[in-house]
């Protein structure tokens, strides 16, 4: 009798790739995704929704765009990737071509239209079920983790590989280790449930200024180009 191999773990490749590009914000919700598939598939459409969500906040913040918190994710998507430069430079005079990639980038819209939909019917934490109710399985809940997977990827690598030339460059939370670690140790984790996240993530993404007011004060360099906070006096990390 052939043995049964057993499937191996999910794994966001995509998302995973951009995180070492300096996207740390997102490592929670994507291990959170990964061990979701298949021991939750519900909370894999909660997740992948609040996913791409993050993403397309983290991006627009980089950029210095305004995201208006009554966005519905499809709009959000689309205000992001209204702010991107979807098609290479060297090939956006070829019309042909030109019109292949936007088709194939606004199939993103369809596919976030999709998990929303999903997420709304079938999330672990969207609105109470009766007892008839069914679940849906690891098999859908792995192609709505891939979908995205894929849409995170794509708009990490484009916003990282076409920087808003008009805009200076904002500051990154990769930037200043020393201080990110600094923080984490005054400060205990922050807890949701069972997730848990780095004080220094929670305040970069939660209050920028302040996170540059605390830099300032602790002594760490603001990259050039950054903008810079005027602070009054010496500032500190609170325990």
């Amino acid at each position: 009798m052939a043995e049964v191999t057993a499937a191996a773990p999910f794994v966001m490749h995509g998302a995973r790739e951009v995180l070492e590009a300096g996207a740390v914000h997102i490592e929670q919700q994507i291990v959170a995704i990964e061990q979701a598939v298949d021991a939750n598939p519900g909370l894999a459409f909660d997740l992948a929704k609040s996913l791409v969500e993050s993403t397309c906040k983290i991006v627009l913040a980089d950029r210095g765009c305004a995201c208006d918190e009554g966005w519905d994710l499809p709009k959000l998507l689309k205000e992001t990737l209204g702010r991107l430069r979807l098609i290479p430079e060297c090939v956006d005079g070829d019309q042909a071509v030109s019109v292949s990639l936007r088709k194939t980038v606004g199939g993103l819209q369809t596919v976030i239209q999709g998990i929303c939909e999903l997420r709304n019917t079938h999330g672990f934490a969207s609105h109470g079920r009766d007892a008839s109710f069914q679940q849906l399985e690891s098999v859908q809940a792995l192609l709505v983790a891939r979908s995205a997977d894929t849409v995170v990827s794509f708009l990490f690598r484009v916003h990282r590989g076409y920087a808003a030339s008009a805009s200076p460059r904002l500051l990154a939370y990769g930037d200043n280790p020393a201080f990110n670690d600094h923080v984490d140790e005054a400060n205990e984790p922050v807890r949701i449930f069972s997730l848990s996240y780095k004080p220094s993530e929670v305040l970069f993404q939660v209050d920028p200024q302040a996170y540059q007011d605390y830099l300032a004060g602790y002594g760490g360099e603001v990259p050039s180009g950054a903008e810079e906070a005027s602070v009054e006096g010496e500032a500190e990390v609170p325990a």
